[in-house]
């Protein structure tokens, strides 16, 4: 049996500009591609109509018909990693294991417990950066330790983003200056290194105990006009002002090195918002301890009233607060929501109605397509504010100002609240300025204590 090297798909879905995957493939050995339906994830997933795994299967299923064209196939495997791998180990001569970082918890578990079975084994494993564009130690302060303050740290990103520029010739032709960290990976250059094999079965969603979503998703293409006016619509809910490009981000089925650079072309507000994402995974990297816990110990001290009623009110859309209301229902609806909505609703959950952040972390990761650990928590913790360059405490977004300043004609809420102005819609569920010195009196108290 000829010795194989293999790449493991994660969160890059993709076969052009990944970063791993052109290493496998140069690597000069035949390569066969894996992916793996993680047991471990999908067994916690309540919902067997959850979207992002229909999301993923679909994709998988794109790439295995991409692969045939190079007389290829992905083995799809459904288990834990560790016993899927050590079968694979079994069935194939491997001499290496491709992959590309994934600086999550529990990823990065299973990724050493895999690399230590590898290695005894004989195999070596290999790791990238592929998922963002600077990662956990490449943008530090001067005295080598991690920013927590986002606008200094977009300062030294961007200037890192610019120090080494490079050359690469575009599909049209062009020969273009860009910056170093954001050239592409060649992969498709070493394509005929893909393993030769029989087009594998990739195991069915019913298979898996999981059944189709009926939501759609988002596309891959977004008009030029969208980025180069970014700065000016996207905080408006009721305009296409918003790439909803998350999803692919999440499952890398895009390039953030692509987008990036059409960012740097078209629009500096949109580049923000990918070395935001960059942020998050470096706190995320450094604090480990943000998941399940504030950023700031000291606001582990508030007492949260955690009403499970208003809770599930706010959960529904039933608040009495149109634009949070209207949030609520999209996301549920349709696994998204626009992000200035995400503030306010998050905002309104943990300082109008003192329930712990979270809860509405939770509720988001179950019903998010975008979902993300460290951009998730992170925007969490700014809306309550205890992370990481947090909105002070005693910044409480008025709901009914946000809505009369972001979707004064109430387009965005007549769509998702159309009950609106009738006897069926709620009163509000809390009066605003009550709410917000009750808010305040918490966290005073909250922080007096520390």
């Amino acid at each position: 049996m000829k010795k194989i090297n293999c790449f493991w798909f994660r969160r890059d879905l993709r076969l052009g500009d990944n970063a791993g995957l052109y290493h496998a493939l140069k690597a000069g050995l035949p390569v066969l591609p894996v992916f793996i339906f993680d047991k471990n994830i999908l067994d916690d997933l309540e919902d067997k109509a959850d979207a992002r795994v229909t999301f993923i299967h679909q994709q998988i299923s794109r790439l295995n018909e991409e692969l045939k064209a190079f007389g290829c196939s992905i083995l799809v495997k459904y288990g834990r990693p560790t016993e899927v791998w050590a079968e694979i180990a079994q069935a194939y001569q491997l001499k290496s294991v491709f992959t590309n970082h994934d600086f999550e918890p529990y990823a990065l578990q299973r990724d050493a417990a895999v690399q230590s079975l590898l290695e005894a084994a004989g195999t070596s494993f290999h790791s990238y950066k592929d998922h963002v564009i600077f990662e956990k130690n490449e943008v530090l302060k001067d005295d080598g330790k991690p920013y927590t303050v986002f606008t200094p740290y977009s300062r030294k990103w961007q200037a890192k983003l610019d120090t080494r520029r490079s050359h690469f010739t575009t599909e049209t032709g062009d020969r273009v200056e860009i910056s170093y960290s954001l050239k592409p990976y060649p992969t498709l250059k070493y394509a005929p290194n893909f393993l030769n094999i029989n087009t594998l079965l990739i195991p069915s969603l019913e298979e898996m105990g999981f059944t189709v979503s009926n939501l759609t998703f988002p596309s891959t293409s977004v008009a030029q006009g969208i980025i180069r006016n970014y700065d000016q619509t996207r905080d408006f809910p009721a305009l296409d002002g918003t790439s909803r490009l998350g999803l692919h981000f999440r499952f890398g089925t895009i390039s953030i090195r692509e987008k990036a650079r059409k960012a740097q072309q078209l629009n500096a507000t949109f580049l923000n918002e990918l070395i935001w994402r960059d942020f998050y995974a470096m706190i995320l990297s450094h604090f480990p301890h943000v998941v399940g816990k504030p950023f700031r110990p000291e606001y582990d001290n508030i007492r949260w009233r955690n009403d499970e009623q208003e809770f599930q009110a706010w959960c529904e859309g039933k608040t009495g607060y149109p634009l949070v209301d209207a949030g609520m229902r999209e996301l549920n609806a349709t696994g998204y929501m626009h992000n200035r909505v995400r503030m306010v609703v998050a905002s309104f959950l943990t300082k109008h109605l003192l329930i712990d952040w979270r809860w509405g972390e939770a509720y988001f990761a179950k019903k998010l397509l975008d979902y993300d650990l460290a951009s998730n928590n992170g925007g969490w913790q700014w809306a309550a504010g205890c992370g990481t360059d947090a909105a002070p405490y005693f910044r409480i977004f008025n709901p009914e100002s946000q809505l009369q300043k972001f979707d004064k004609e109430m387009k965005y809420v007549k769509k998702w609240v159309p009950e609106l102005g009738k006897t069926a819609y709620p009163a509000p569920i809390v009066e605003h300025k009550m709410a917000r010195d009750r808010c305040l009196a918490a966290y005073k108290m909250a922080l007096l204590r520390d």
